[in-house]
């Protein structure tokens, strides 16, 4: 089976979702899977607590959460803790003990310049790769859309949130 490379980008809800359905596929087709959450720190998270659940789901937060502006100290801390996420990335990737990896959020995490767009090129193209690839998260580039063999763009027409209602329990989180 070829290792496919799937990206999820876009302004609009549903790119985590998305690659969550892509975790349930593989949970029941029995297939081994990580997810490995760059920006995510939520302990109380839907997919996190769903995820335990599932056998042969794996789900690690290595995430700190929101992420400050360049010029605040904390910066540099969301700076190594996603190059400790990529690492493990590279790890689960060569272990060859996965058949989905999820890597939710990296696509902001290289955005937000906490993580260089040539590792994760260089994670997507690594000789011998034998999971399947999900990449998430806004402001994917066109040189890493370019890695994938399917994008989807999600695009935001409404959103609960601009209309005042609060981010829900298995809606948003």
């Amino acid at each position: 089976m070829k290792p496919r490379t799937l990206i999820f980008t876009g302004e609009g809800k549903g790119k985590t979702t998305a690659a969550f359905g892509m975790v349930l596929r593989a949970a029941g087709h029995g297939q081994r899977v990580m997810v490995v959450q760059f920006l995510k720190s939520n302990s109380d998270s839907g997919e996190l607590l769903g995820c335990a659940h599932l056998p042969n789901v794996e789900l690690v937060q290595i995430g700190r959460g929101f992420v400050p502006s360049q010029a605040h100290p904390a910066f540099a801390n969301h700076r190594e803790t996603a190059g400790e996420a990529l690492a493990f990335s590279r790890e689960c990737l060569a272990s060859n003990r996965y058949d989905l990896i999820v890597l939710d959020e990296i696509c902001g995490a290289v955005a937000l310049e906490l993580i260089e767009l040539e590792e994760v090129i260089a994670l997507i193209t690594a000789p011998g790769r034998t999971a399947c690839l999900v990449l998430t998260g806004r402001h994917a580039s066109e040189r890493l859309m370019a890695q994938a063999d399917t994008v989807t763009e999600m695009r935001c027409i409404r959103h609960g949130y601009s209309e005042g209602i609060a981010a829900q329990k298995g809606v948003e989180f």
